[in-house]
């Protein structure tokens, strides 16, 4: 079975910086698409940031400029570097990873940012 583990996850003051890193293990097959993905409380889960094996990036509109997403295709392995932390920021950060059709999570990690 697919077995994704983050780490990087904390407090941090506002304006700080975080990095998180999700590695997958246990997959017979390439991984597609890796990304992480953010839930505040009762709010629904939204796209932080996604890569392709290849490279190509999409982001959220809340986090562009801020926050950069890379990826190790040897490792399997996901970073999210995020820069000029807000509040509003706070939330349980999910790792993805798209294998053939299918799609596995992470357990989250949390981020708080305090003002």
């Amino acid at each position: 079975q697919v077995q994704l583990v983050e780490s990087g996850g904390g407090l941090v003051q506002s304006g700080g910086s975080l990095r998180l890193s999700c590695a997958a293990s246990g997959s017979r097959f390439s991984i597609n698409t890796m990304g992480w993905y953010r839930q505040a409380p009762g709010m629904q889960r939204e796209l932080v940031a996604t890569i392709t094996s290849g490279g190509s990036t999409n982001y959220g509109d809340s986090v562009k400029g801020r926050f950069t997403i890379s990826r190790d295709n040897a490792k399997n392995t996901v970073y999210l570097e995020m820069n000029s932390l807000k509040p509003e920021d706070t939330a349980v950060y999910y790792c993805n990873a798209r294998i053939l059709t299918m799609s596995k999570w992470g357990q989250g990690t949390q981020v708080t940012v305090s003002s």
